[in-house]
């Protein structure tokens, strides 16, 4: 077992994955730029070191700054978390050639399901469903125009390095098709300096559905069961829950029998996810797979009693997973609270913290490294906290957030939590009626009328 594991990472996911392993007894370093000096991570560690300024490029970002705070304080691994470096094949590989054990997947995994055409491709050696699309980049626009025609309107561009909803386009029509292809390759290469494409036929009214799956060195693996994630605001998503309301058993054997067989197919080791879309009729097709921990991940903790990340610390230290499959027993909501204004288009809100009251009371988990006094830096991501209710039933786990977010009180900033509040009461959502469209017709309402 690992002596001390390093985190490099930042906020809530840092301070998560400090806590599993204090329970486990490893030692733990946080690493922070200059702008997140107060951060809770950093408090509790053992030990921290200053990697950069606030930039994340000059930081959080920067790989050499990583290795050498790993060097200095003797860590034996390195945990990436999400975001950031986590999914990045390099570092993984520099790790290795460090002799530091990176909790994640191989620098060979990650190139093999970072990039989507690959990924895919992977996949349908696998026998898993795929989408309809082109078989790798395409390699110019006649290309892309004659396959658009084969596979027929609509369809959906895709940045091959892409994430976030960067570099992606719908297109309804012929006449669409040439501007839609101009400007997600000029996206895709001054986000990800790669402006390679690929194709697929867009699902109409589709929800996306990931399947929870962790793999150990002996290429063996289970499944966690699903989680939907379809409520999503610019690819970005909002709140997640498990069992997804759509699913059925059948659905969820062939699911989850869908992911095991791609995760084993490629001998994935650690903690994963393989996200789906799923069509109206229940029809399901492989759209990416993640080779990191989920921002997402509390909700299958608590509908199975399963710590995620002790499991990922486990198997990076080549202890096998019993290889059981598990299904949700409870069922569980998160709530992504964002330092944004619902009001105005969710317009980022960095600042202080003036007064925070966390809401409690049983079934209620609150993730976040913010307190009262805290000041949000406007270089990152803005979450600043997930809240989680878990209950019995979908209807009781709804009441329990709505009473939770009753009691959420976080003041100096605008957050998201009005926003969570008019959703819980939202007829389509309270059905489970929604798809990865909801958010297209989903309008707030006044401050005055709550």
């Amino acid at each position: 077992m690992f002596k001390k594991i390093l985190i490099a990472n930042r906020g809530e996911i840092a301070l998560r994955v400090i806590r599993t392993c204090k329970e486990m007894g490893i030692k733990t370093v946080a690493v922070y730029s200059t702008a997140d000096a107060e951060s809770l991570h950093v408090r509790f560690a053992d030990e921290a070191v200053c990697i950069g300024p606030a930039p994340s490029n000059l930081s959080y970002l920067k790989i050499s700054n990583i290795i050498a705070a790993a060097e200095i304080t003797n860590a034996d691994a390195i945990h990436p978390g999400y975001g950031f470096l986590s999914e990045n094949a390099k570092f993984s590989k520099i790790c290795e050639e460090h002799e530091i054990k990176f909790i994640g997947a191989s620098p060979d995994m990650i190139a093999k399901m970072g990039d989507k055409a690959t990924a895919k491709a992977t996949m349908r050696a696998a026998g898993v469903p795929c989408v309809p699309g082109s078989e790798g980049i395409l390699k110019d626009f006649k290309e892309c125009s004659k396959l658009a025609k084969e596979i027929g309107f609509p369809v959906m561009l895709k940045a091959t390095a892409g994430g976030g909803g960067k570099g992606m386009r719908a297109v309804w029509k012929e006449e669409e098709l040439e501007p839609a292809w101009e400007s997600a390759r000029k996206e895709a290469d001054a986000s990800f300096g790669n402006d390679g494409m690929y194709m697929e036929k867009l699902i109409e009214e589709p929800r996306h559905i990931e399947i929870q799956i962790v793999g150990d060195s002996s290429g063996k693996a289970c499944h966690l069961s699903e989680r939907d994630c379809s409520v999503q605001r610019r690819h970005q998503k909002l709140t997640e829950e498990t069992p997804s309301p759509f699913m059925t058993d059948t659905l969820r054997k062939k699911m989850g029998d869908a992911a095991v067989k791609a995760a084993e197919y490629i001998k994935y080791e650690g903690a994963g996810t393989v996200e789906f879309l799923v069509d109206k009729h229940r029809n399901f097709y492989f759209m990416e797979m993640n080779t990191r921990i989920q921002v997402e991940h509390p909700i299958t903790e608590q509908v199975i009693d399963y710590d995620l990340i002790r499991e990922q610390i486990l198997v990076a230290s080549g202890v096998p997973i019993s290889g059981k499959n598990y299904f949700p027993q409870l069922h569980s909501i998160e709530c992504r609270i964002n330092a944004e204004d619902p009001y105005h288009n969710f317009r980022p809100s960095p600042g202080k913290i003036t007064n925070l009251h966390a809401p409690g009371g049983h079934g209620v988990r609150i993730d976040t490294h913010v307190y009262s006094g805290y000041i949000i830096p406007p270089n990152y991501d803005s979450m600043i906290a997930k809240l989680i209710t878990t209950a019995q039933t979908r209807e009781e786990a709804i009441n329990k957030m709505k009473r939770a977010l009753d009691e959420f009180v976080i003041e100096g900033v605008k957050t998201t939590i009005p926003f969570h509040r008019q959703l819980m009461d939202h007829p389509d959502y309270v059905e489970g009626n929604y798809t990865t469209k909801f958010m297209e017709d989903f309008k707030m309402k006044p401050q005055e009328e709550e």
